[in-house]
């Protein structure tokens, strides 16, 4: 190794480890071959980085993922080259939709071979090119360090995002000038001016039914207190999407639940009686849209946005403003509000009587019901430090509508991508990011099963995960839709399972099996008492719908 002026000459797989280091990476979820094998002899050299060797590579991404939204850092994957690659594909759509931050480096064929259809050649830039904030390809040695300070600038600006990294094989053995203290080029948000905030005020003045609806960008941008401060002050109601859960209290007299096609009817309510939305970093994508008619949302929305991109993508908005939440929120707050408390009294105790229209959910049949399970865990767990996690199905609608949520209370999950397999990876990812919080995954049996060998991931780090399946013996989401839509003709959407218990017992992780509601609680104190891995097999009713 060479030392000149600050600047060394090592080798591009050490290149590639320095530059990581340099911008704060002490994770790396991945999965070995044979054209990354250069950078993994550099990971056993050193002791700042480690790698959690997951069981497949989609896995890793999610897992990244989990590490990302429970930090609020960049989460790494690195793979090798063909199968490898295209394995992370459906966890970058995943991270893309929902926009987490993650640098995803995937091996590459010889510079000189690729475009002729090499052993595990797949050109994974075009692959991904629709589904990351950028894409690189790196084939000089040269590069490596600008692409990796570049790729986690554009990952974690603005709105953030996947980014991929396609590095080929030649250069980790090719020599390379390594330069400490190298910047990236700042990508600047555009800050709020005055006269848009004015703006948005004289809105609030001239409406008499005004709604917050807070999306997944209010997480993003982390401005609880902002949000909070704003809510009291304007004294305007608030409702969220799936995304956006846990940026209000549902104990907030103020908030009226979540919107969509399995929002709470309150809230959808109190949208079609508004006369003015306050978006926060909401999409507004089909799941929302498909429950309004047409002129219910139209010219009343105020699209807050980070991203100009989703500005009217969905909905073309009254108005906008480009800009980080936090700042809007901020600027709002410094405005004289004392006038909105009156104003907005009137509307708020007449909306009020909008949460009757809640119904409680009620059992069809003497078997345990998967609403019952959350709302005991929603009891058990309510004075504990927990990090939840869902699979996509039925049973991540118990959850967010049974579980409460705040700042530090909060659930991944699938939103815009609707995953099946991403619960127990995220919560593998926030479990190895934040070790003494306890991580609760709250699965279906067909989701489950999507990713069910990464338990050989929380058996080999004693991950403090407690896995929920609600086993119904169904896809109960598709079979839902069946019953509802296709006259009770249930084609391919009953599943066979393994028995869970011994197969947890398998990976040597404790489990039991509850069939019985008066056995949820004992269950739940043997979960919460162990060490490490635990997981409940709850048999519930099969026809039960959300």
């Amino acid at each position: 190794m060479l030392i000149k002026n600050n600047i060394q000459t090592i080798t591009g797989a050490k290149s590639v480890i320095n530059t990581l280091k340099s911008l704060g990476v002490n994770t790396i979820f991945g999965y070995p071959g044979g054209i990354v094998l250069d950078l993994y002899d550099e990971l056993y050299n050193q002791k700042d980085i480690r790698h959690i060797l997951v069981r497949h590579e989609q896995a890793a991404v999610h897992a990244a993922e989990g590490y990302a939204r429970a930090t609020g850092k960049c989460g790494v994957v690195l793979v090798t080259s063909g199968p490898g690659a295209t394995n992370t594909v459906t966890g970058i759509v995943n991270a893309y939709h929902d926009g987490y931050p993650l640098i995803i480096m995937t091996g590459q064929v010889d510079k000189n071979l690729i475009g002729k259809n090499a052993f595990q050649e797949a050109n994974i830039c075009e692959i991904t090119r629709s589904c990351t904030k950028a894409v690189f390809q790196i084939t000089d040695a040269k590069n490596i360090q600008k692409t990796i300070i570049k790729a986690h600038k554009i990952a974690t600006s603005g709105k953030q995002g996947p980014v991929v990294i396609d590095m080929a094989k030649n250069i980790f053995t090719e020599n390379t000038a390594y330069e400490e203290n190298i910047q990236a080029k700042d990508f600047n948000v555009t800050s709020i001016i005055d006269t848009d905030i004015e703006r948005i005020y004289n809105r609030l003045i001239n409406s008499e039914r005004p709604v917050i609806i807070t999306g997944g960008g209010v997480n993003h941008s982390a401005c609880y207190q902002e949000l909070e401060q704003f809510v009291t002050n304007y004294n305007i109601p608030v409702v969220s999407t799936m995304m956006g859960l846990g940026a209000v209290e549902r104990k907030n007299p103020l908030y009226f639940g979540m919107v969509g096609i399995f929002g709470d009817k309150s809230a959808n309510e109190i949208l079609k009686q508004s006369d003015l939305i306050i978006s926060l970093g909401a999409r507004f994508n089909d799941r929302i849209t498909c429950t309004f008619k047409n002129d219910e949302l139209r010219d009343k929305i105020i699209q807050i946005e980070i991203n100009p991109e989703e500005i009217a993508n969905n909905i073309k908005p009254k108005d906008y403003i480009i800009g980080d939440i936090k700042d809007f929120l901020s600027k709002m707050n410094s405005l004289n509000a004392s006038i909105f408390k009156e104003k907005f009294t009137d509307y708020n105790l007449s909306v009020k009587n909008l949460k009757c229209l809640n119904k409680p959910s009620k059992k069809q049949t003497n078997m345990l019901h998967s609403f019952e399970i959350m709302q005991k865990l929603q009891e058990f767990t309510k004075d504990k430090n927990v990090i939840f996690t869902s699979e996509v199905g039925q049973h991540q609608l118990w959850a967010v509508k049974e579980l409460s949520f705040n700042p530090n209370r909060k659930i991944f999950v699938s939103g815009g991508s609707g995953t099946m397999g991403f619960g127990l990876p995220a919560a593998i990812g926030a479990s190895i990011a934040m070790p003494d919080k306890t991580v609760v995954c709250i699965t279906g049996d067909g989701s489950f099963q999507m990713s069910l060998s990464e338990l050989s991931v929380c058996k080999d780090f004693g991950l403090n995960i407690k896995i929920i399946i609600l086993n119904n013996g169904y896809l109960g989401m598709v079979r839902q839709l069946q019953q509802n839509n296709f006259g009770e003709r249930y084609s391919q959407t009953k599943i066979s399972n393994p028995n869970f218990v011994q197969l947890a017992q398998s990976f040597g992780i404790d489990a039991i099996k509850v069939n019985n509601s008066n056995d949820i609680e004992n269950a739940f104190e043997k979960a919460f008492k162990s060490i490490g891995t635990y997981i409940i097999d709850c048999e519930t009713e099969p026809m039960e719908t959300v």
